[in-house]
């Protein structure tokens, strides 16, 4: 069986829909029994195992996560995100399909903050639809862009599921939030643009600069937060998971204490929430950590590395491939299953030929995105049919023109890596095989 047992029974695991602790638990028992030369004789061997799991759970970056996950829950409850979209619909007010470009401007900022996709769409989408609708905007439109828009929350940084991928393949943290910048730029681009073509003539008004002044003085310390998270791991100043420590405070300074708008009282619950979400997701990463540390150890990419270089000679080759793979996991798998169980098996093939493993990131986690939008696993398409209370099948027909321009995306951000690379200076070798 060897390594390419694992590539099989990972693809017929997700054939069948088996949920992620299923997936997990199969893939180390089949590496623990099938893989170790000489095998494994007792139970007291598998002590390593358990030191595996302690290595795995030493990691500070691990923190930034859930602390993440609790800025944006307070800021969901809270005015962060209603302050944001006063200030953007203020400000595009005169401009062709103004408030549309607004939700847009207002997903990509609040990405920015919680650094994930369905929170990004519960907090931004549920205020937004009602307005859109109320303006004249199409159902349909309204639905596809927020939908859409709340997949931003994981190319724009801080995202979850880079930390995530910098954790399973070894690469700097920061590296990827900055190399997230030019793919979300480029993607929020795309989406103000179908919404110009879409719906240019709705909704247009002159500016209010009342309306602007108010906006403005309301929403300037939320609009500052992600300058001061942001800006801290730009400049340096402060690690990534010490930026998550400072969103949560900043979360709570504005929205108790100065805003006033979140009660003390409904922390606890906010808190509660979030480590719900957070239980299995902890147990399986640790557990996916010691997996790849034993993978790397026995030797398993690096042997499906040299089995895929006598099949594919080239890089244009293997990213034609990589992306088909990932465009049909991600119909079928959420993006943090995918990364635990992909990234360590295809970051290593990828630098074989010549690609950036931060560049190779930014690929997988844009069609990864993709997949937020693509039946039968699309998670935004069901949090979308939840929260506008619409038939999925409108949902999916909705967000399909803006998949496709999600594609074109990715074909631009695959062959020119100086979009994700430009900003860090790697002068990396792209997907051309420069």
């Amino acid at each position: 069986m060897g390594s390419w047992g694992i590539l099989v029974l990972i693809l017929a695991l997700i054939l069948l829909r088996q949920p992620l602790i299923v997936l997990m638990g199969a893939i180390t028992i089949y590496c623990y029994y099938f893989l170790p030369d000489p095998p494994l004789e007792s139970f007291k061997e598998l002590n390593s195992v358990i030191g595996d799991l302690f290595f795995a759970g030493d990691k500070e970056i691990l923190l930034a996560i859930p602390l993440f996950i609790i800025a944006g829950n307070l800021m969901t409850h809270g005015s962060i995100a209603r302050r944001l979209i006063r200030i953007a619909a203020a400000m595009t007010a005169p401009v062709p399909a103004g408030l549309a470009i607004a939700s847009v401007f207002s997903c990509g900022i609040f990405a920015a903050i919680s650094g994930s996709s369905p929170v990004t769409l519960i907090a931004i989408g549920g205020l937004m639809y009602p307005s859109l609708t109320k303006a004249g905007y199409p159902t349909q439109f309204s639905m596809g862009l927020l939908a859409s828009g709340g997949t931003l929350g994981i190319i724009i940084p801080p995202s979850i599921p880079m930390i995530v991928y910098a954790i399973m393949v070894g690469v700097s943290v920061t590296d990827l939030f900055i190399a997230g910048i030019g793919p979300g730029i480029l993607l929020m681009t795309l989406l103000m643009a179908y919404s110009i073509f879409r719906a240019g003539n709705v909704g247009r008004s002159k500016w209010d600069w009342t309306e602007i002044k108010i906006a403005w003085k309301e929403g300037t310390l939320a609009l500052m937060m992600p300058v001061v998270i942001l800006g801290g791991i730009y400049s340096g100043f402060f690690t990534a998971t010490e930026s998550a420590a400072i969103a949560v405070f900043y979360a709570i300074l504005v929205e108790v204490f100065i805003h006033k708008e979140l009660e003390i009282p409904k922390i606890p619950k906010i808190m509660a929430e979030s480590a719900e979400m957070l239980g299995v997701l902890f147990l399986i990463l640790i557990l996916a950590v010691s997996l790849n540390k034993f993978m790397i150890e026995n030797e398993i990419p690096q042997n499906l590395v040299a089995t895929m270089s006598e099949m594919i000679s080239s890089p244009v080759t293997f990213l034609i491939g990589v992306n088909i793979l990932l465009l049909i996991v991600g119909m079928f798998m959420d993006i943090m299953s995918a990364i635990l169980v992909l990234a360590p098996l295809l970051a290593p093939m990828a630098i074989n030929y010549g690609i950036n493993p931060v560049h190779f990131g930014i690929i997988m986690i844009v069609n990864l995105e993709i997949g937020y939008l693509t039946p039968p696993v699309g998670v935004n398409l069901f949090v979308a049919s939840g929260i506008f209370k619409q038939p999925l099948g409108k949902v999916i027909q909705s967000v399909a023109p803006i998949v496709g321009m999600f594609l074109i995306g990715l074909i631009l951000i695959s062959w020119i890596p100086e979009i994700s690379l430009g900003l860090i200076g790697s002068g990396a070798e792209g997907a051309a095989g420069k």
